[in-house]
């Protein structure tokens, strides 16, 4: 009969605990729904464990989760601090996963995109457009990047790295979409010159001169895939494309490409004694920070007037400036211009694969785009064109001895790639640094691809006097 009792009792007490209004079983229905499809779309149900925590939380609450709540009336100050507490703690875990998973913001920092992109566009830019990835570098703080500001130390723990997977989005990367990506070669970081790259500047300076400069170049970092610096450009060629640069003139597969409305190359425009003022540069969309005059200081002027073969007279004004073929058109016009030509391709120093002296930024190629499962044969000739993605980008092991190759301590005169790459370059051609300069990128580098513009700041002008550039709110950022 004691038997009896004691079991009407226990099963009471239990349906008691379970016995929670309806909007607690809608709440942990809800909650584990959502949690079960995240789980199918990321493939780790490891956290399925998670699903009795949330059990707890709505129906049973063995765990006393809202402690706090019950300090409201007899403790004010130590109810306020745990409810900011779990606000915070609710909205970092909800900013995570929305960052990881869906979205994320960016911002052009540079002019490399213009007239596409303005520096200053703060974009959303989706995850699920491609694919997110799931995090290789999961201990971090949100939000950051690489680095915690005012404290300049790395905003995230290198271990444990986890292995490279995307997750199913709504498409793939195409060609000529505009794509935010990880800086390939941001992989070593010089963190006092970033720019060039570390790789450049072991190239010009020599390495053990980077590595011993420390009042010059800083401390030599590496970043994780995930956590180099995000760029932003156009891809013009996808794996298993051949590409090549006649003139400026980019061609994918031997067909030549359209040129797009905003894009630009650099100029020398000399005029007749007549100098261009503010509102004829603001007119054309040309920031004033990307316009030099350059004058009879300027180091072998002669020089380069001979090379443009413009009238040689230090005293007439220089410009050196982007431009549309609009604006070029709307200069070649103008009475004061007596001369007007592209800016040569030796202004932009070497190219990729560094130590090339046949290919420049102007003239390039032809270059194939690996592509994942494709085998191509190697040799003395073109492993500098492969060595990168080789060693670094699939981790492997390459030596050169003489006119041999190994990998992974293996004689090899063929590789099977294990990814995707493609080929990135700003619309802004003559001002940007993009693959001509550091090569391919990885399908393990891409972030994703911006949808719209949010804010737009213009960084050479007042807050009242146009810096807030309204017409570029939710400017379509795909195209």
């Amino acid at each position: 009969m004691s038997y009896h009792i004691l079991f009407i009792i226990n099963y009471s007490l239990l349906i008691m605990k379970l016995n929670r209004s309806l909007s607690a079983w809608i709440h942990f229905a809800l909650w584990s729904l959502l949690l079960i499809l995240f789980l199918v779309w990321v493939g780790n149900f490891w956290w399925l464990l998670v699903l009795p925590l949330i059990f707890d939380m709505y129906i049973t609450r063995f765990i006393p989760w809202g402690f706090w709540k019950k300090k409201k009336e007899s403790n004010p100050t130590y109810y306020k601090i745990w409810s900011w507490i779990d606000a915070i703690v609710w909205c970092l875990i909800a900013v995570a996963l929305i960052n990881n998973y869906i979205f994320q913001n960016y911002r052009i920092p540079s002019s490399s995109l213009e007239k596409t992109l303005l520096t200053g566009d703060f974009l959303l830019v989706s995850k699920v457009a491609y694919g997110p990835r799931n995090p290789m570098t999961p201990l971090s703080f949100p939000l950051m990047q690489h680095t915690v500001p005012f404290f300049n130390c790395k905003s995230f723990i290198e271990h444990p790295q986890l292995k490279y997977k995307r997750l199913k989005g709504f498409g793939t990367v195409q060609r000529n979409d505009i794509v935010v990506f990880n800086f390939p070669t941001g992989d070593t970081v010089c963190t006092k010159v970033q720019n060039p790259d570390y790789y450049t500047l072991c190239r010009v300076y020599g390495r053990d001169k980077v590595w011993s400069d420390k009042a010059t170049f800083g401390e030599i970092i590496y970043r994780p895939v995930d956590r180099r610096e995000n760029y932003v450009k156009r891809c013009v060629a996808l794996p298993g494309d051949t590409l090549q640069i006649v003139n400026n003139d980019v061609y994918i597969n031997g067909a030549k490409q359209p040129d797009f409305e905003g894009l630009q190359l650099n100029y020398f425009v000399q005029t007749n004694g007549v100098h261009f003022n503010e509102k004829l540069i603001d007119e054309m969309g040309i920031a004033q920070a990307d316009v030099r005059l350059l004058n009879s200081q300027f180091a072998d002027m002669s020089r380069l007037l001979d090379t443009l073969h413009f009238e040689n007279n230090s005293g007439l004004p220089l410009y050196h400036l982007p431009l549309t073929k609009a604006n070029y058109e709307k200069l070649k016009k103008m009475s004061a211009v007596i001369n007007i030509a592209v800016e040569p391709a030796f202004f932009a120093g070497e190219t990729f694969p560094l130590g090339n002296i046949n290919w420049t930024r102007d003239n390039y190629g032809p270059i194939w785009m690996p592509a994942k499962g494709t085998t191509v044969e190697i040799n003395t000739e073109n492993i500098a064109i492969y060595e990168f993605i080789i060693r670094n980008y699939e981790g492997n092991k390459l030596e050169i001895r003489g006119n041999e190759i190994y990998i992974n301590g293996e004689k090899a005169n063929k590789y099977t790639f294990k990814m995707d790459y493609y080929w990135m370059m700003g619309d802004n051609r003559h001002n940007s640094a993009d693959s001509r300069f550091w090569g391919f990128v990885p399908e393990d580098h891409i972030v994703g691809r911006p949808v719209f513009v949010w804010l737009s700041l213009d960084q050479e002008k007042s807050l009242f006097g146009g810096k807030i550039r309204f017409n570029r709110f939710f400017k379509n950022a795909m195209r």
